[in-house]
């Protein structure tokens, strides 16, 4: 889907889309009436914060990774769409025991690609779970083009109501995808119940780390469409009220900054006109906009990165 255009006399080297992505893109865009990142039917100014909440649902984020920001991460981050590529995936597989006997459940699994290499490198089966159709619908035709679907399947549903008998899975798993959950505690909840006796939680995800005001708060989840983050400390009382004995918790804060600032640079140089070309300026400006945000927050310690690993008893 994505190609190179090279380097022309004088322009900085761009990444463009196929005339049939973009004319799907184009069209998703100028039909919602969005600025950029939320591809939502509200301005960005009219999505309010309860409390230290924003007022996003699922269909908000189904809303992005169906138009351009889901392509657009891609863009950033490739198919793993997770900080740290498939190195990260394999830290958390080893802490996590995946091996080949086990059966693991990836949480917000998008394009599948820690699905596909967690089966490829490791022998295990995947269940992916996701509910965003376009991000099932390619993770289904990617694993079946890597001929892993023997061993990968995915399930379109929704992460606090697992379609999934209580004690199914070895491995729960997630990776930078549960900030787009509303209900932290549930989804765990979920994680606990559909993980077998002896089973492992793991996960990674982009945390709040520092105080922060309510008009930050907001700038920073609108730009994302998360509904909210959660503390480390957040999460490890969420997974033992669960009934889970905490194995791990470790803060992955501090090269944080450092990853949102290589999305920035790939944003201003390599994808710079192939975004403005096929998205216009004014998409180009928020981006820009909003991970240059992220970066400051992150460099100054008010958001981050965690990992928990805990235990089914």
């Amino acid at each position: 889907m994505l190609v190179d255009s090279g380097k022309a006399a004088g322009r900085v080297t761009c990444t463009t889309i196929n005339d049939s992505a973009r004319s799907e893109i184009l069209s998703t865009s100028e039909a919602s009436g969005s600025i950029f990142w939320s591809n939502s039917t509200r301005k960005q100014g009219d999505i309010q914060m309860s409390g230290n909440r924003l007022d996003v649902t699922i269909e908000n984020v189904n809303e992005v990774y169906d138009g351009p920001g889901g392509i657009l991460w891609e863009m950033l981050m490739g198919e793993q769409i997770h900080v740290g590529g498939e190195q990260e995936t394999d830290i958390l597989a080893q802490k996590a025991g995946v091996n080949a006997e086990s059966h693991l459940l990836d949480v917000c699994s998008a394009l599948g690609g820690p699905a596909r290499h967690l089966a490829q490198t490791y022998s295990c089966r995947v269940t992916g779970l996701d509910a965003t159709q376009r991000m099932h619908a390619e993770a289904i035709s990617r694993t079946r083009q890597a001929g892993l679907d023997n061993k990968v399947e995915y399930k379109l549903g929704n992460a606090l109501d697992m379609p999934f008998r209580a004690k199914t899975f070895d491995v729960v798993w997630g990776q930078d995808a549960w900030c787009y959950i509303t209900d932290k505690q549930r989804l765990i909840e979920e994680c606990a119940r559909v993980l077998k006796p002896g089973g492992i939680l793991a996960f990674t995800d982009w945390l709040e780390t520092g105080s922060m005001t309510s008009d930050e708060l907001q700038a920073l989840y609108t730009f994302m469409v998360f509904p909210s983050m959660e503390t480390l400390d957040g999460y490890a009382t969420l997974a033992k009220t669960a009934g889970l004995t905490l194995i791990e918790q470790e803060d992955l804060s501090p090269d944080f900054a450092q990853h949102i600032q290589l999305y920035l640079d790939k944003v201003q140089n390599k994808f710079c006109q192939g975004i403005v070309d096929n998205y216009g300026q004014e998409m180009y400006d928020e981006v820009v906009r909003g991970i240059t945000l992220w970066r400051d927050a992150s460099a100054a310690g008010k958001v981050g990165r965690g990992r928990i690993i805990a235990r089914k008893e």
